[in-house]
């Protein structure tokens, strides 16, 4: 993937989707196994992140936009969380849908 989407900024993160911040460590982990990446935001000041579909939505239950932190600059203080507020502020590009495999987990 990231030969596909060649990350802009020099701190590549692009390990994980969130479905739940602080979610409660009995939690059970989604059953999803597959999601779509269908679009892309770029802040121009040192974050990307790409949006996915799962199950048919991008919007996360308990509200935000599944997506992957692609690159960040951390140098420019630049953090993944800031990827929320770069959606909500700016929105995203639509790209050609492109099929991930997700493998549930807890970070």
């Amino acid at each position: 993937m990231l030969a596909r989407f060649v990350p802009v900024y020099p701190d590549v993160i692009a390990h994980h989707v969130t479905l739940q911040f602080d979610a409660p460590t009995d939690a059970a982990l989604p059953s999803e196994r597959a999601g779509e990446i269908i679009g892309h935001v770029d802040d121009g000041v040192g974050l990307e992140a790409l949006v996915l579909r799962i199950a048919g939505i991008s919007e996360r239950p308990g509200g935000g936009t599944y997506h992957i932190t692609w690159s960040l600059d951390r140098s420019a203080g630049r953090k993944p969380v800031d990827s929320n507020a770069v959606l909500e502020r700016l929105g995203w590009q639509a790209l050609e849908p492109v099929q991930v495999t997700l493998v549930p987990a807890r970070f």
